[in-house]
């Protein structure tokens, strides 16, 4: 009986694994494809500024073909959750090429987005596909799922243990098995290094500087990560008002990408720079060296909370990474920090407060920055997500724990006072 048993988890335990493998190489190997087609539109639109007219053009096409043939992936992300907590059918496969080419296209023609969220949705519909091949149970789908967002998020930043961690947690309020957590990091290394077997690069990111943690810089520190969960609550703010503002307002939906599209490219235009472009690496990079333009992270975030409102497509987090660097890049004249190190606790400290997400954006930043500076980044992390709202990127996020009380607390006491 016990060899039986024990022959059936052996058993179990490699098809798992071989599960993880199978994943971790379809998603790194889309992420690699992607982050080399983003790196090409990036650099043709930069040498040829004029195709930003086209955006509009561009989003129209983008528009007909979720109109049309891509309605039941429109949803993106929250699709993903929403299938995690209400298992109902499998996520189509092309949710995978269309993502990939409304990235695109955005990408190229001068959009202000990311690349998380289309790596997330071709990790989640690839790894979904497994269901039916391997004829998993309802129950164990919610595991194919975490290790499809595990698998995309660390191959498309370079980051495994944080990919990993940013799958459970994203998702622990909707209960997250205990097989998931292991598996999920076995993925998130395939992921990883599959990207790493394609000779794809990411960028690297230094915090030279980092001083001797003491209490009076650490009372410096609360009132910065207090704005950078400020920052991230405005950015989500921003994405939800600018897509319920074009839905109401433009009724066909293929129209309200080529409108935004067509606002956007005037408005590029007026302003005479292209720097809040794409997603914004240049400008990331330099905020760890030279002190960023106070509004520069006001303006990334209209800039991308447009663009994804009106339709277009890709990911909030490289945004979010830009509005967070060059925020703590602009306090490092008033605040006696390194700015290295102010730019790299907003890095991941506005995307913690904008995804609920504290312990994996931790993580992430001791991956990118190392381990030095991971005090500091840490108390940036938690501090940023209870000061920014209730309200995340992700509609259909389930947001429970010490931050759902203290904002049910505060919520009800309002109530009381009127």
């Amino acid at each position: 009986m016990i060899l039986k048993n024990s022959s059936k988890l052996l058993i179990s335990s490699l098809k798992w694994i071989f599960i993880c493998a199978l994943i971790g190489v379809l998603s790194g190997s889309a992420s690699a494809l992607l982050l080399v087609a983003l790196q090409w539109a990036s650099q043709y639109r930069e040498n040829h500024d004029w195709i930003i007219w086209l955006l509009p053009l561009g989003g129209l096409c983008i528009g007909l073909g979720y109109y049309y043939y891509g309605s039941s992936v429109v949803k993106g992300n929250n699709l993903l959750l929403e299938e995690y907590d209400r298992p109902n059918k499998i996520i189509p496969l092309k949710m995978a090429p269309f993502v990939l080419l409304g990235t695109i296209i955005t990408h190229l023609f001068g959009g202000s987005a990311g690349r998380e969220g289309t790596a997330v949705q071709m990790g989640g519909a690839l790894a979904d596909q497994l269901t039916t091949l391997f004829k998993i149970s309802t129950t164990d789908r919610k595991t194919i799922i975490i290790l499809g967002i595990s698998a995309g998020f660390a191959s498309v930043f370079g980051t495994p243990l944080a990919g990993a961690l940013f799958a459970i947690e994203v998702l622990y309020f909707s209960k997250v098995s205990f097989k998931s957590i292991p598996l999920s990091f076995i993925t998130a290394y395939f992921a990883y290094f599959t990207v790493e077997l394609w000779q794809v690069k990411h960028t690297h990111y230094v915090i030279p500087t980092v001083p001797e943690f003491n209490f009076q810089l650490l009372l410096w520190i609360i009132p910065v990560s207090i704005l950078f969960g400020i920052a991230a609550m405005l950015f989500s703010r921003s994405t939800h008002y600018w897509g319920t503002l074009f839905s109401k307002t433009i009724k066909y939906p293929p129209f309200r990408p080529f409108i935004g599209g067509l606002i956007f490219a005037v408005t590029i235009y007026i302003i005479g720079t292209n720097k809040y472009l794409g997603l914004g690496v240049p400008v990331i990079v330099e905020s760890f060296s030279k002190p960023s333009e106070y509004y520069d992270f006001l303006l990334k975030i209209l800039f991308t909370g447009f663009t994804l409102g009106a339709g277009f497509k890709g990911g909030e987090v490289t945004p979010l990474f830009f509005i967070g660097a060059t925020l703590g890049s602009t306090l490092s004249l008033f605040i006696p920090l390194p700015i290295a190190l102010l730019a790299g606790m907003g890095f991941v400290a506005v995307f913690s407060g904008a995804t609920h997400t504290p312990i994996a954006c931790t993580v992430m930043g001791i991956e990118l920055f190392g381990i030095e500076s991971g005090l500091y980044i840490a108390i940036a992390c938690f501090i940023a997500y209870l000061a920014s709202g209730s309200i995340g990127i992700y509609h259909s996020q389930i947001v429970k724990g010490p931050k759902y009380h203290l904002y049910q607390h505060l919520k009800k006491r309002n109530l009381k006072q009127f």
